[in-house]
């Protein structure tokens, strides 16, 4: 009996550790999502702070006609450097480009933002146009993992993980500590209703 005690309170001890652990990796995720969770449900009535920057130039004639003929999936490392030393713009290499007879384009998408690239291949007129949304719409689209790139992509599952865990030790904890709190398991079942209600009652399909 003492064994099973003491297995018990060994258990016990390593659950709320995990408890813990998780909830502080996931406190920073948890407040962003949660927030932005009301940012998007209130999408229409958040006022927008549209910033559009444009950049029109003439790229060399001799850069081009070298462009003319490597037709890449990247942006050309020529271009890159062209771009960074004369007009101080900074495109990642592996954003892919959509190459046609007289024309190169560039579709640079971001959060809260978007942005393209068209370079004239026939007389060298280049034109870029970035538009930034303001910061809860970047904020938003980290929420829905909108062209943030595969790092944030894994981030947002390990992120999940976190939460899955933390969720799971609490639960293993209320059911220890639920004994001198009767109303633990009727908050935890509205918990589950309500969301099941609304859903058959106001969510249609």
């Amino acid at each position: 009996m003492i064994k099973q005690n003491q297995r018990w309170k060994f258990s016990l001890g390593s659950i709320r550790q995990w408890h813990w652990i998780s909830s502080a990796l996931c406190l920073a995720g948890m407040l962003l999502f949660a927030i932005t969770g009301i940012t998007l449900n209130h999408a229409a009535d958040i006022a927008a702070d549209i910033q559009v920057t444009t950049i029109e130039a003439k790229v060399p004639t001799e850069l081009v006609s070298q462009l003319s003929s490597q037709h890449q999936q990247a942006v050309p490392t020529k271009l890159l450097k062209w771009l960074a030393d004369e007009e101080q713009l900074y495109i990642s290499a592996d954003s892919k480009v959509e190459w046609s007879d007289d024309e190169l384009y560039v579709s640079l998408p971001r959060p809260g933002g978007d942005a393209w690239l068209s370079l004239d291949l026939l007389n060298g007129d280049l034109s870029y146009e970035k538009t930034e949304r303001g910061v809860v719409s970047y904020l938003n689209d980290l929420h829905k993992g909108r062209n943030t790139g595969k790092t944030w992509f894994w981030f947002i599952d390990l992120f999940a993980v976190a939460c899955v865990v933390f969720c799971v030790t609490g639960l293993v904890l209320l059911y220890r500590y639920a004994g001198p709190r009767p109303t633990t398991w009727p908050v935890v079942g509205l918990g589950v209703v309500i969301p099941v209600l609304l859903i058959i009652l106001f969510v249609h399909s």
